[in-house]
């Protein structure tokens, strides 16, 4: 393994490469919700399922316009016509309900006027044939892909599923993560300070930023910086997870434990250290039954950077996203920046009238301006001086 800066996208191409994604089930459309799809899902019949009225009316044929004609046949919603419609006839038509067979296009009925069962043009009336149809399989037809596997299933997928005739479809499994502290420090969330030690923000901010996805997240509590100790609770964890995920002890200080502790557990590491800000120190690798390890920085705004930029997508690719990557977006600045150095930079970031601007503290313990930034404004290495108005690439944040 170097230890060599690696790129960030780099990094990410590194990490995702270690990622199979989990085992598929076959689950109720309910228990789908926010899953990624396994298989691609074809359509089981047409939708419409026939040539339907898209307004209240009457359904007639274009060639007879401008009329007269008498209607002879009444169509609602949910019911199949009784019969078909000839030269100078019509059948009262509801919105949803199939035409009757011989009608092309519906009249609405703010053009219509009706005396009897003679009905006469009164206003524009349609603009010619299939005027206010929905013709048969307009949205899909039986047999077409109408989701590809690895797209995830979010409302209207799964309303489109259910439309297709489906009520169970296959999907991957909730993937299985770890969370483990490490740090002499540390102190449970709540719990009495000892001179020295500082409260731990990161697995419930981590488990947080991974509320949104389909995974199981153990917090494994903390763990002090001794090797042995770490590296048994390691080699536990993983034969349970699909990802352990460590925060702190991953730089180079004498107390800094995650490496020696992840090999002493017979996970081999294939990189460690990215040419980014924050999260310079972060590691990945892989324990010899395939659970893959994942060290994260201790500073708090490091640890959700990286969180958000390797975790979360580790975490989809595991579950099987087919674009797992978060997508930036470009918007202008707020404020002229500095040319940047050799690292990638992520400046915490407010978003205001449509313009991005960096908060004020860009130190990477200070979690007060992380949670008050809404975006990271992404700075390539040796970009050069950036003026107020050049738009930028922009993860959105909330």
């Amino acid at each position: 393994m170097s230890t060599a800066l690696l790129a960030r996208a780099d990094a990410q191409a590194r990490l995702l490469a270690l990622a199979t994604p989990v085992a598929a089930e076959t689950v109720t459309l309910a228990a789908a919700a926010g899953r990624w799809l396994a298989a691609d899902i074809t359509a089981r019949v047409d939708h419409p399922f026939a040539d339907l009225s898209a307004m209240d009316g009457f359904a007639i044929r274009a060639a007879d316009l401008p009329g007269p004609w008498r209607v002879v046949a009444e169509v609602p919603a949910g019911r199949l016509p009784e019969r078909a419609i000839g030269g100078g006839e019509a059948a009262r038509i509801f919105t949803g309900a199939p035409l009757p067979p011989g009608a092309d296009t519906v009249l609405v009925q703010e053009d219509a006027a009706l005396d009897g069962d003679r009905l006469t043009l009164a206003g524009a009336g349609p603009g010619g044939t299939g005027a206010h149809v929905r013709p048969r399989g307009r949205d899909f037809r039986a047999g077409a892909t109408i989701i590809a596997a690895g797209e995830r299933l979010v409302p209207a997928r799964i309303g489109l599923a259910a439309l297709a005739g489906h009520n169970r479809i296959p999907v991957r499994r909730r993937v299985r993560v770890a969370l483990v502290s490490t740090g002499d420090e540390l102190a449970p969330p709540g719990a009495p300070l000892s001179p020295g030690s500082i409260h731990a923000a990161n697995a419930p901010m981590l488990a947080a930023l991974l509320a949104d996805l389909p995974c199981d997240v153990a917090d494994l509590g903390i763990l002090p910086d001794r090797t042995a100790a770490l590296a048994s609770r390691l080699a536990a964890a993983a034969a349970d997870a699909d990802v352990v995920v460590t925060s702190g002890g991953a730089s180079v200080g004498a107390h800094d434990c995650v490496r020696p502790a992840l090999a002493a557990a017979g996970a081999s590491l294939d990189f460690w250290r990215i040419a980014m800000r924050p999260g310079k120190p972060m590691l990945a690798g892989r324990f010899a039954d395939g659970t893959i390890a994942l060290g994260l920085p201790g500073n708090p705004v490091s640890a959700f950077v990286t969180g958000f930029l390797f975790l979360r997508p580790l975490v989809a690719a595991l579950g099987g996203a087919a674009s797992p990557l978060p997508r930036p977006v470009a918007l202008p600045l707020a404020a002229s920046l500095p040319a940047n150095d050799g690292r990638e930079d992520h400046l915490r970031a407010r978003i205001e009238a449509g313009c991005v601007a960096p908060i004020g503290v860009q130190d990477s313990a200070m979690l007060a301006g992380l949670a008050g930034a809404d975006a990271l404004i992404v700075r390539p290495a040796h970009a050069p001086a950036a003026a107020a108005g050049e738009f930028a690439d922009v993860h959105i944040l909330a």
